[in-house]
């Protein structure tokens, strides 16, 4: 089966004319300076829905027959396909039945059941519940739209590709996330019909990346397991559809860790002010993480924002952590009045702010005039932190980490 062509991109362009949003290109001072060149993110996360995922739903949708789409449509995600899929069947006038795994962020089920889905729960994968979508499409009739694995679902995400090139005519890299891969199979081919000497990267989560093992066995290669907080491309086995377009359009496949998508998150929050979901970050964390490696002008997708307030708060909290921000610390102290007085002035001098305190009075090592102190600091950076550390330190401190 040949891949997907330009003119297919093209008609689902015309196709998604006013149902989808042109989204728009945001430049970014910290990433452009990291790089050495502008970097613009392509602003996905402000899509209909939150997500791009609306593009290739409404296409799919679009092209059944009358017949097909009076039996209902089923679909299976985590949160982004599942909204994208309720609201084009709501546009379009047809039932939508979408499973989600049992432990799917609440503001997404919700979300999808607003649009006018009908949601019902199932296993602890977005694969589980692909599974019985699939077996209820066969049970019921009801056309299965699966989140990435098929032609018109890549066409209509590669509309991202087509208005990336004419936002941003001197662009030399793109960099996707990347789950199924139906997003940058997408965009990969408008970028190589167009501007073939432009650099794609894909981008996964290391704890769920299937792409790398797959591409080096030649064909799809199921993950035995995945763990990250990136629910949004936490998927365990490419499709066969876009394992041959990433293996054929695409240059290279990066990985990045938890901590990175928490840094990243946490840019796009503070710097960009712009609400974005740890999988819709990871193309800013692949750049965070080897700035380098990408030929400037860049344009970083963001491919959602759709992420739960409690997720949020505990992501901030890590990319925090992960940026030196956050100074967890255990400091022992004399056993007397005055002596937590006196450590809080040191800290205070040094120029940390104290979230947290906690007495411990017993513990190994202790003197029985002693006491420690289990501390938890915001300072501004690694540096500052280190310098908190070396003044509690001067001041004849025991410190140990939190």
């Amino acid at each position: 089966m040949p891949l997907v062509d330009l003119a297919a991109v093209t008609a689902a362009r015309e196709l998604l004319s006013g149902i989808s949003r042109v989204t728009p290109l945001e430049g970014s001072l910290p990433l452009s300076r990291a790089v050495g060149g502008e970097v613009s993110l392509k602003c996905e996360n402000l899509q209909r829905t939150g997500s791009f995922k609306i593009r290739g739903a409404y296409v799919r949708i679009a092209k059944l027959t009358d017949a097909e789409r009076a039996r209902g449509v089923v679909a299976a995600s985590a949160g982004n396909h599942a909204q994208g899929v309720a609201l084009a069947a709501r546009l379009l006038g047809c039932d939508a039945t979408v499973f989600m795994p049992e432990a799917a962020p609440l503001p997404k089920v919700e979300a999808t059941k607003a649009y006018g889905a009908t949601v019902r729960m199932h296993g602890l994968t977005v694969d589980d519940a692909l599974r019985e979508a699939a077996a209820w499409s066969e049970r019921t009739g009801a056309v299965l739209i699966h989140p990435f694995d098929h032609e018109d679902v890549i066409a209509g995400q590669g509309t991202v590709g087509l208005e990336i090139l004419e936002q941003c005519p001197q662009v030399r890299t793109i960099v996707v996330s990347a789950g199924g891969g139906g997003l940058v199979a997408g965009i990969g081919v408008a970028v190589r019909a167009l501007r073939p000497d432009v650099k794609l990267v894909a981008v996964q989560a290391a704890g769920a990346a299937a792409f790398p093992g797959s591409l080096d066995a030649g064909h799809p290669v199921p993950l035995p397991s995945m763990s990250t907080i990136a629910d949004g491309i936490a998927v365990g086995c490419p499709g066969d559809i876009t394992f041959r377009h990433v293996r054929d359009l695409v240059d290279r496949v990066a990985t990045v860790d938890e901590d990175a998508l928490s840094r990243a998150l946490l840019l796009c929050l503070e710097r960009a002010k712009l609400v974005v979901e740890p999988a819709g970050a990871a193309a800013v964390a692949a750049l965070m993480e080897d700035p380098t490696a990408f030929e400037p002008p860049v344009v970083a997708v963001l491919s959602g924002g759709n992420i739960d307030p409690v997720l949020l708060s505990k992501v901030i909290r890590h990319g925090m952590i992960a940026a030196g921000r956050y100074l967890s610390l255990r400091v022992r102290i004399p056993d007397r009045p005055g002596g937590l007085a006196a450590l809080l002035g040191v800290l205070a001098a040094s120029g940390a702010n104290v979230l947290d305190v906690e007495h411990q009075r017993t513990g190994r090592g202790l003197h029985l005039d002693e006491v420690e102190v289990d501390l938890q600091l915001e300072t501004r950076g690694r540096d500052h932190g280190e310098h908190v550390i070396a003044q509690l330190q001067a001041a004849a401190y025991v410190v140990s980490p939190g």
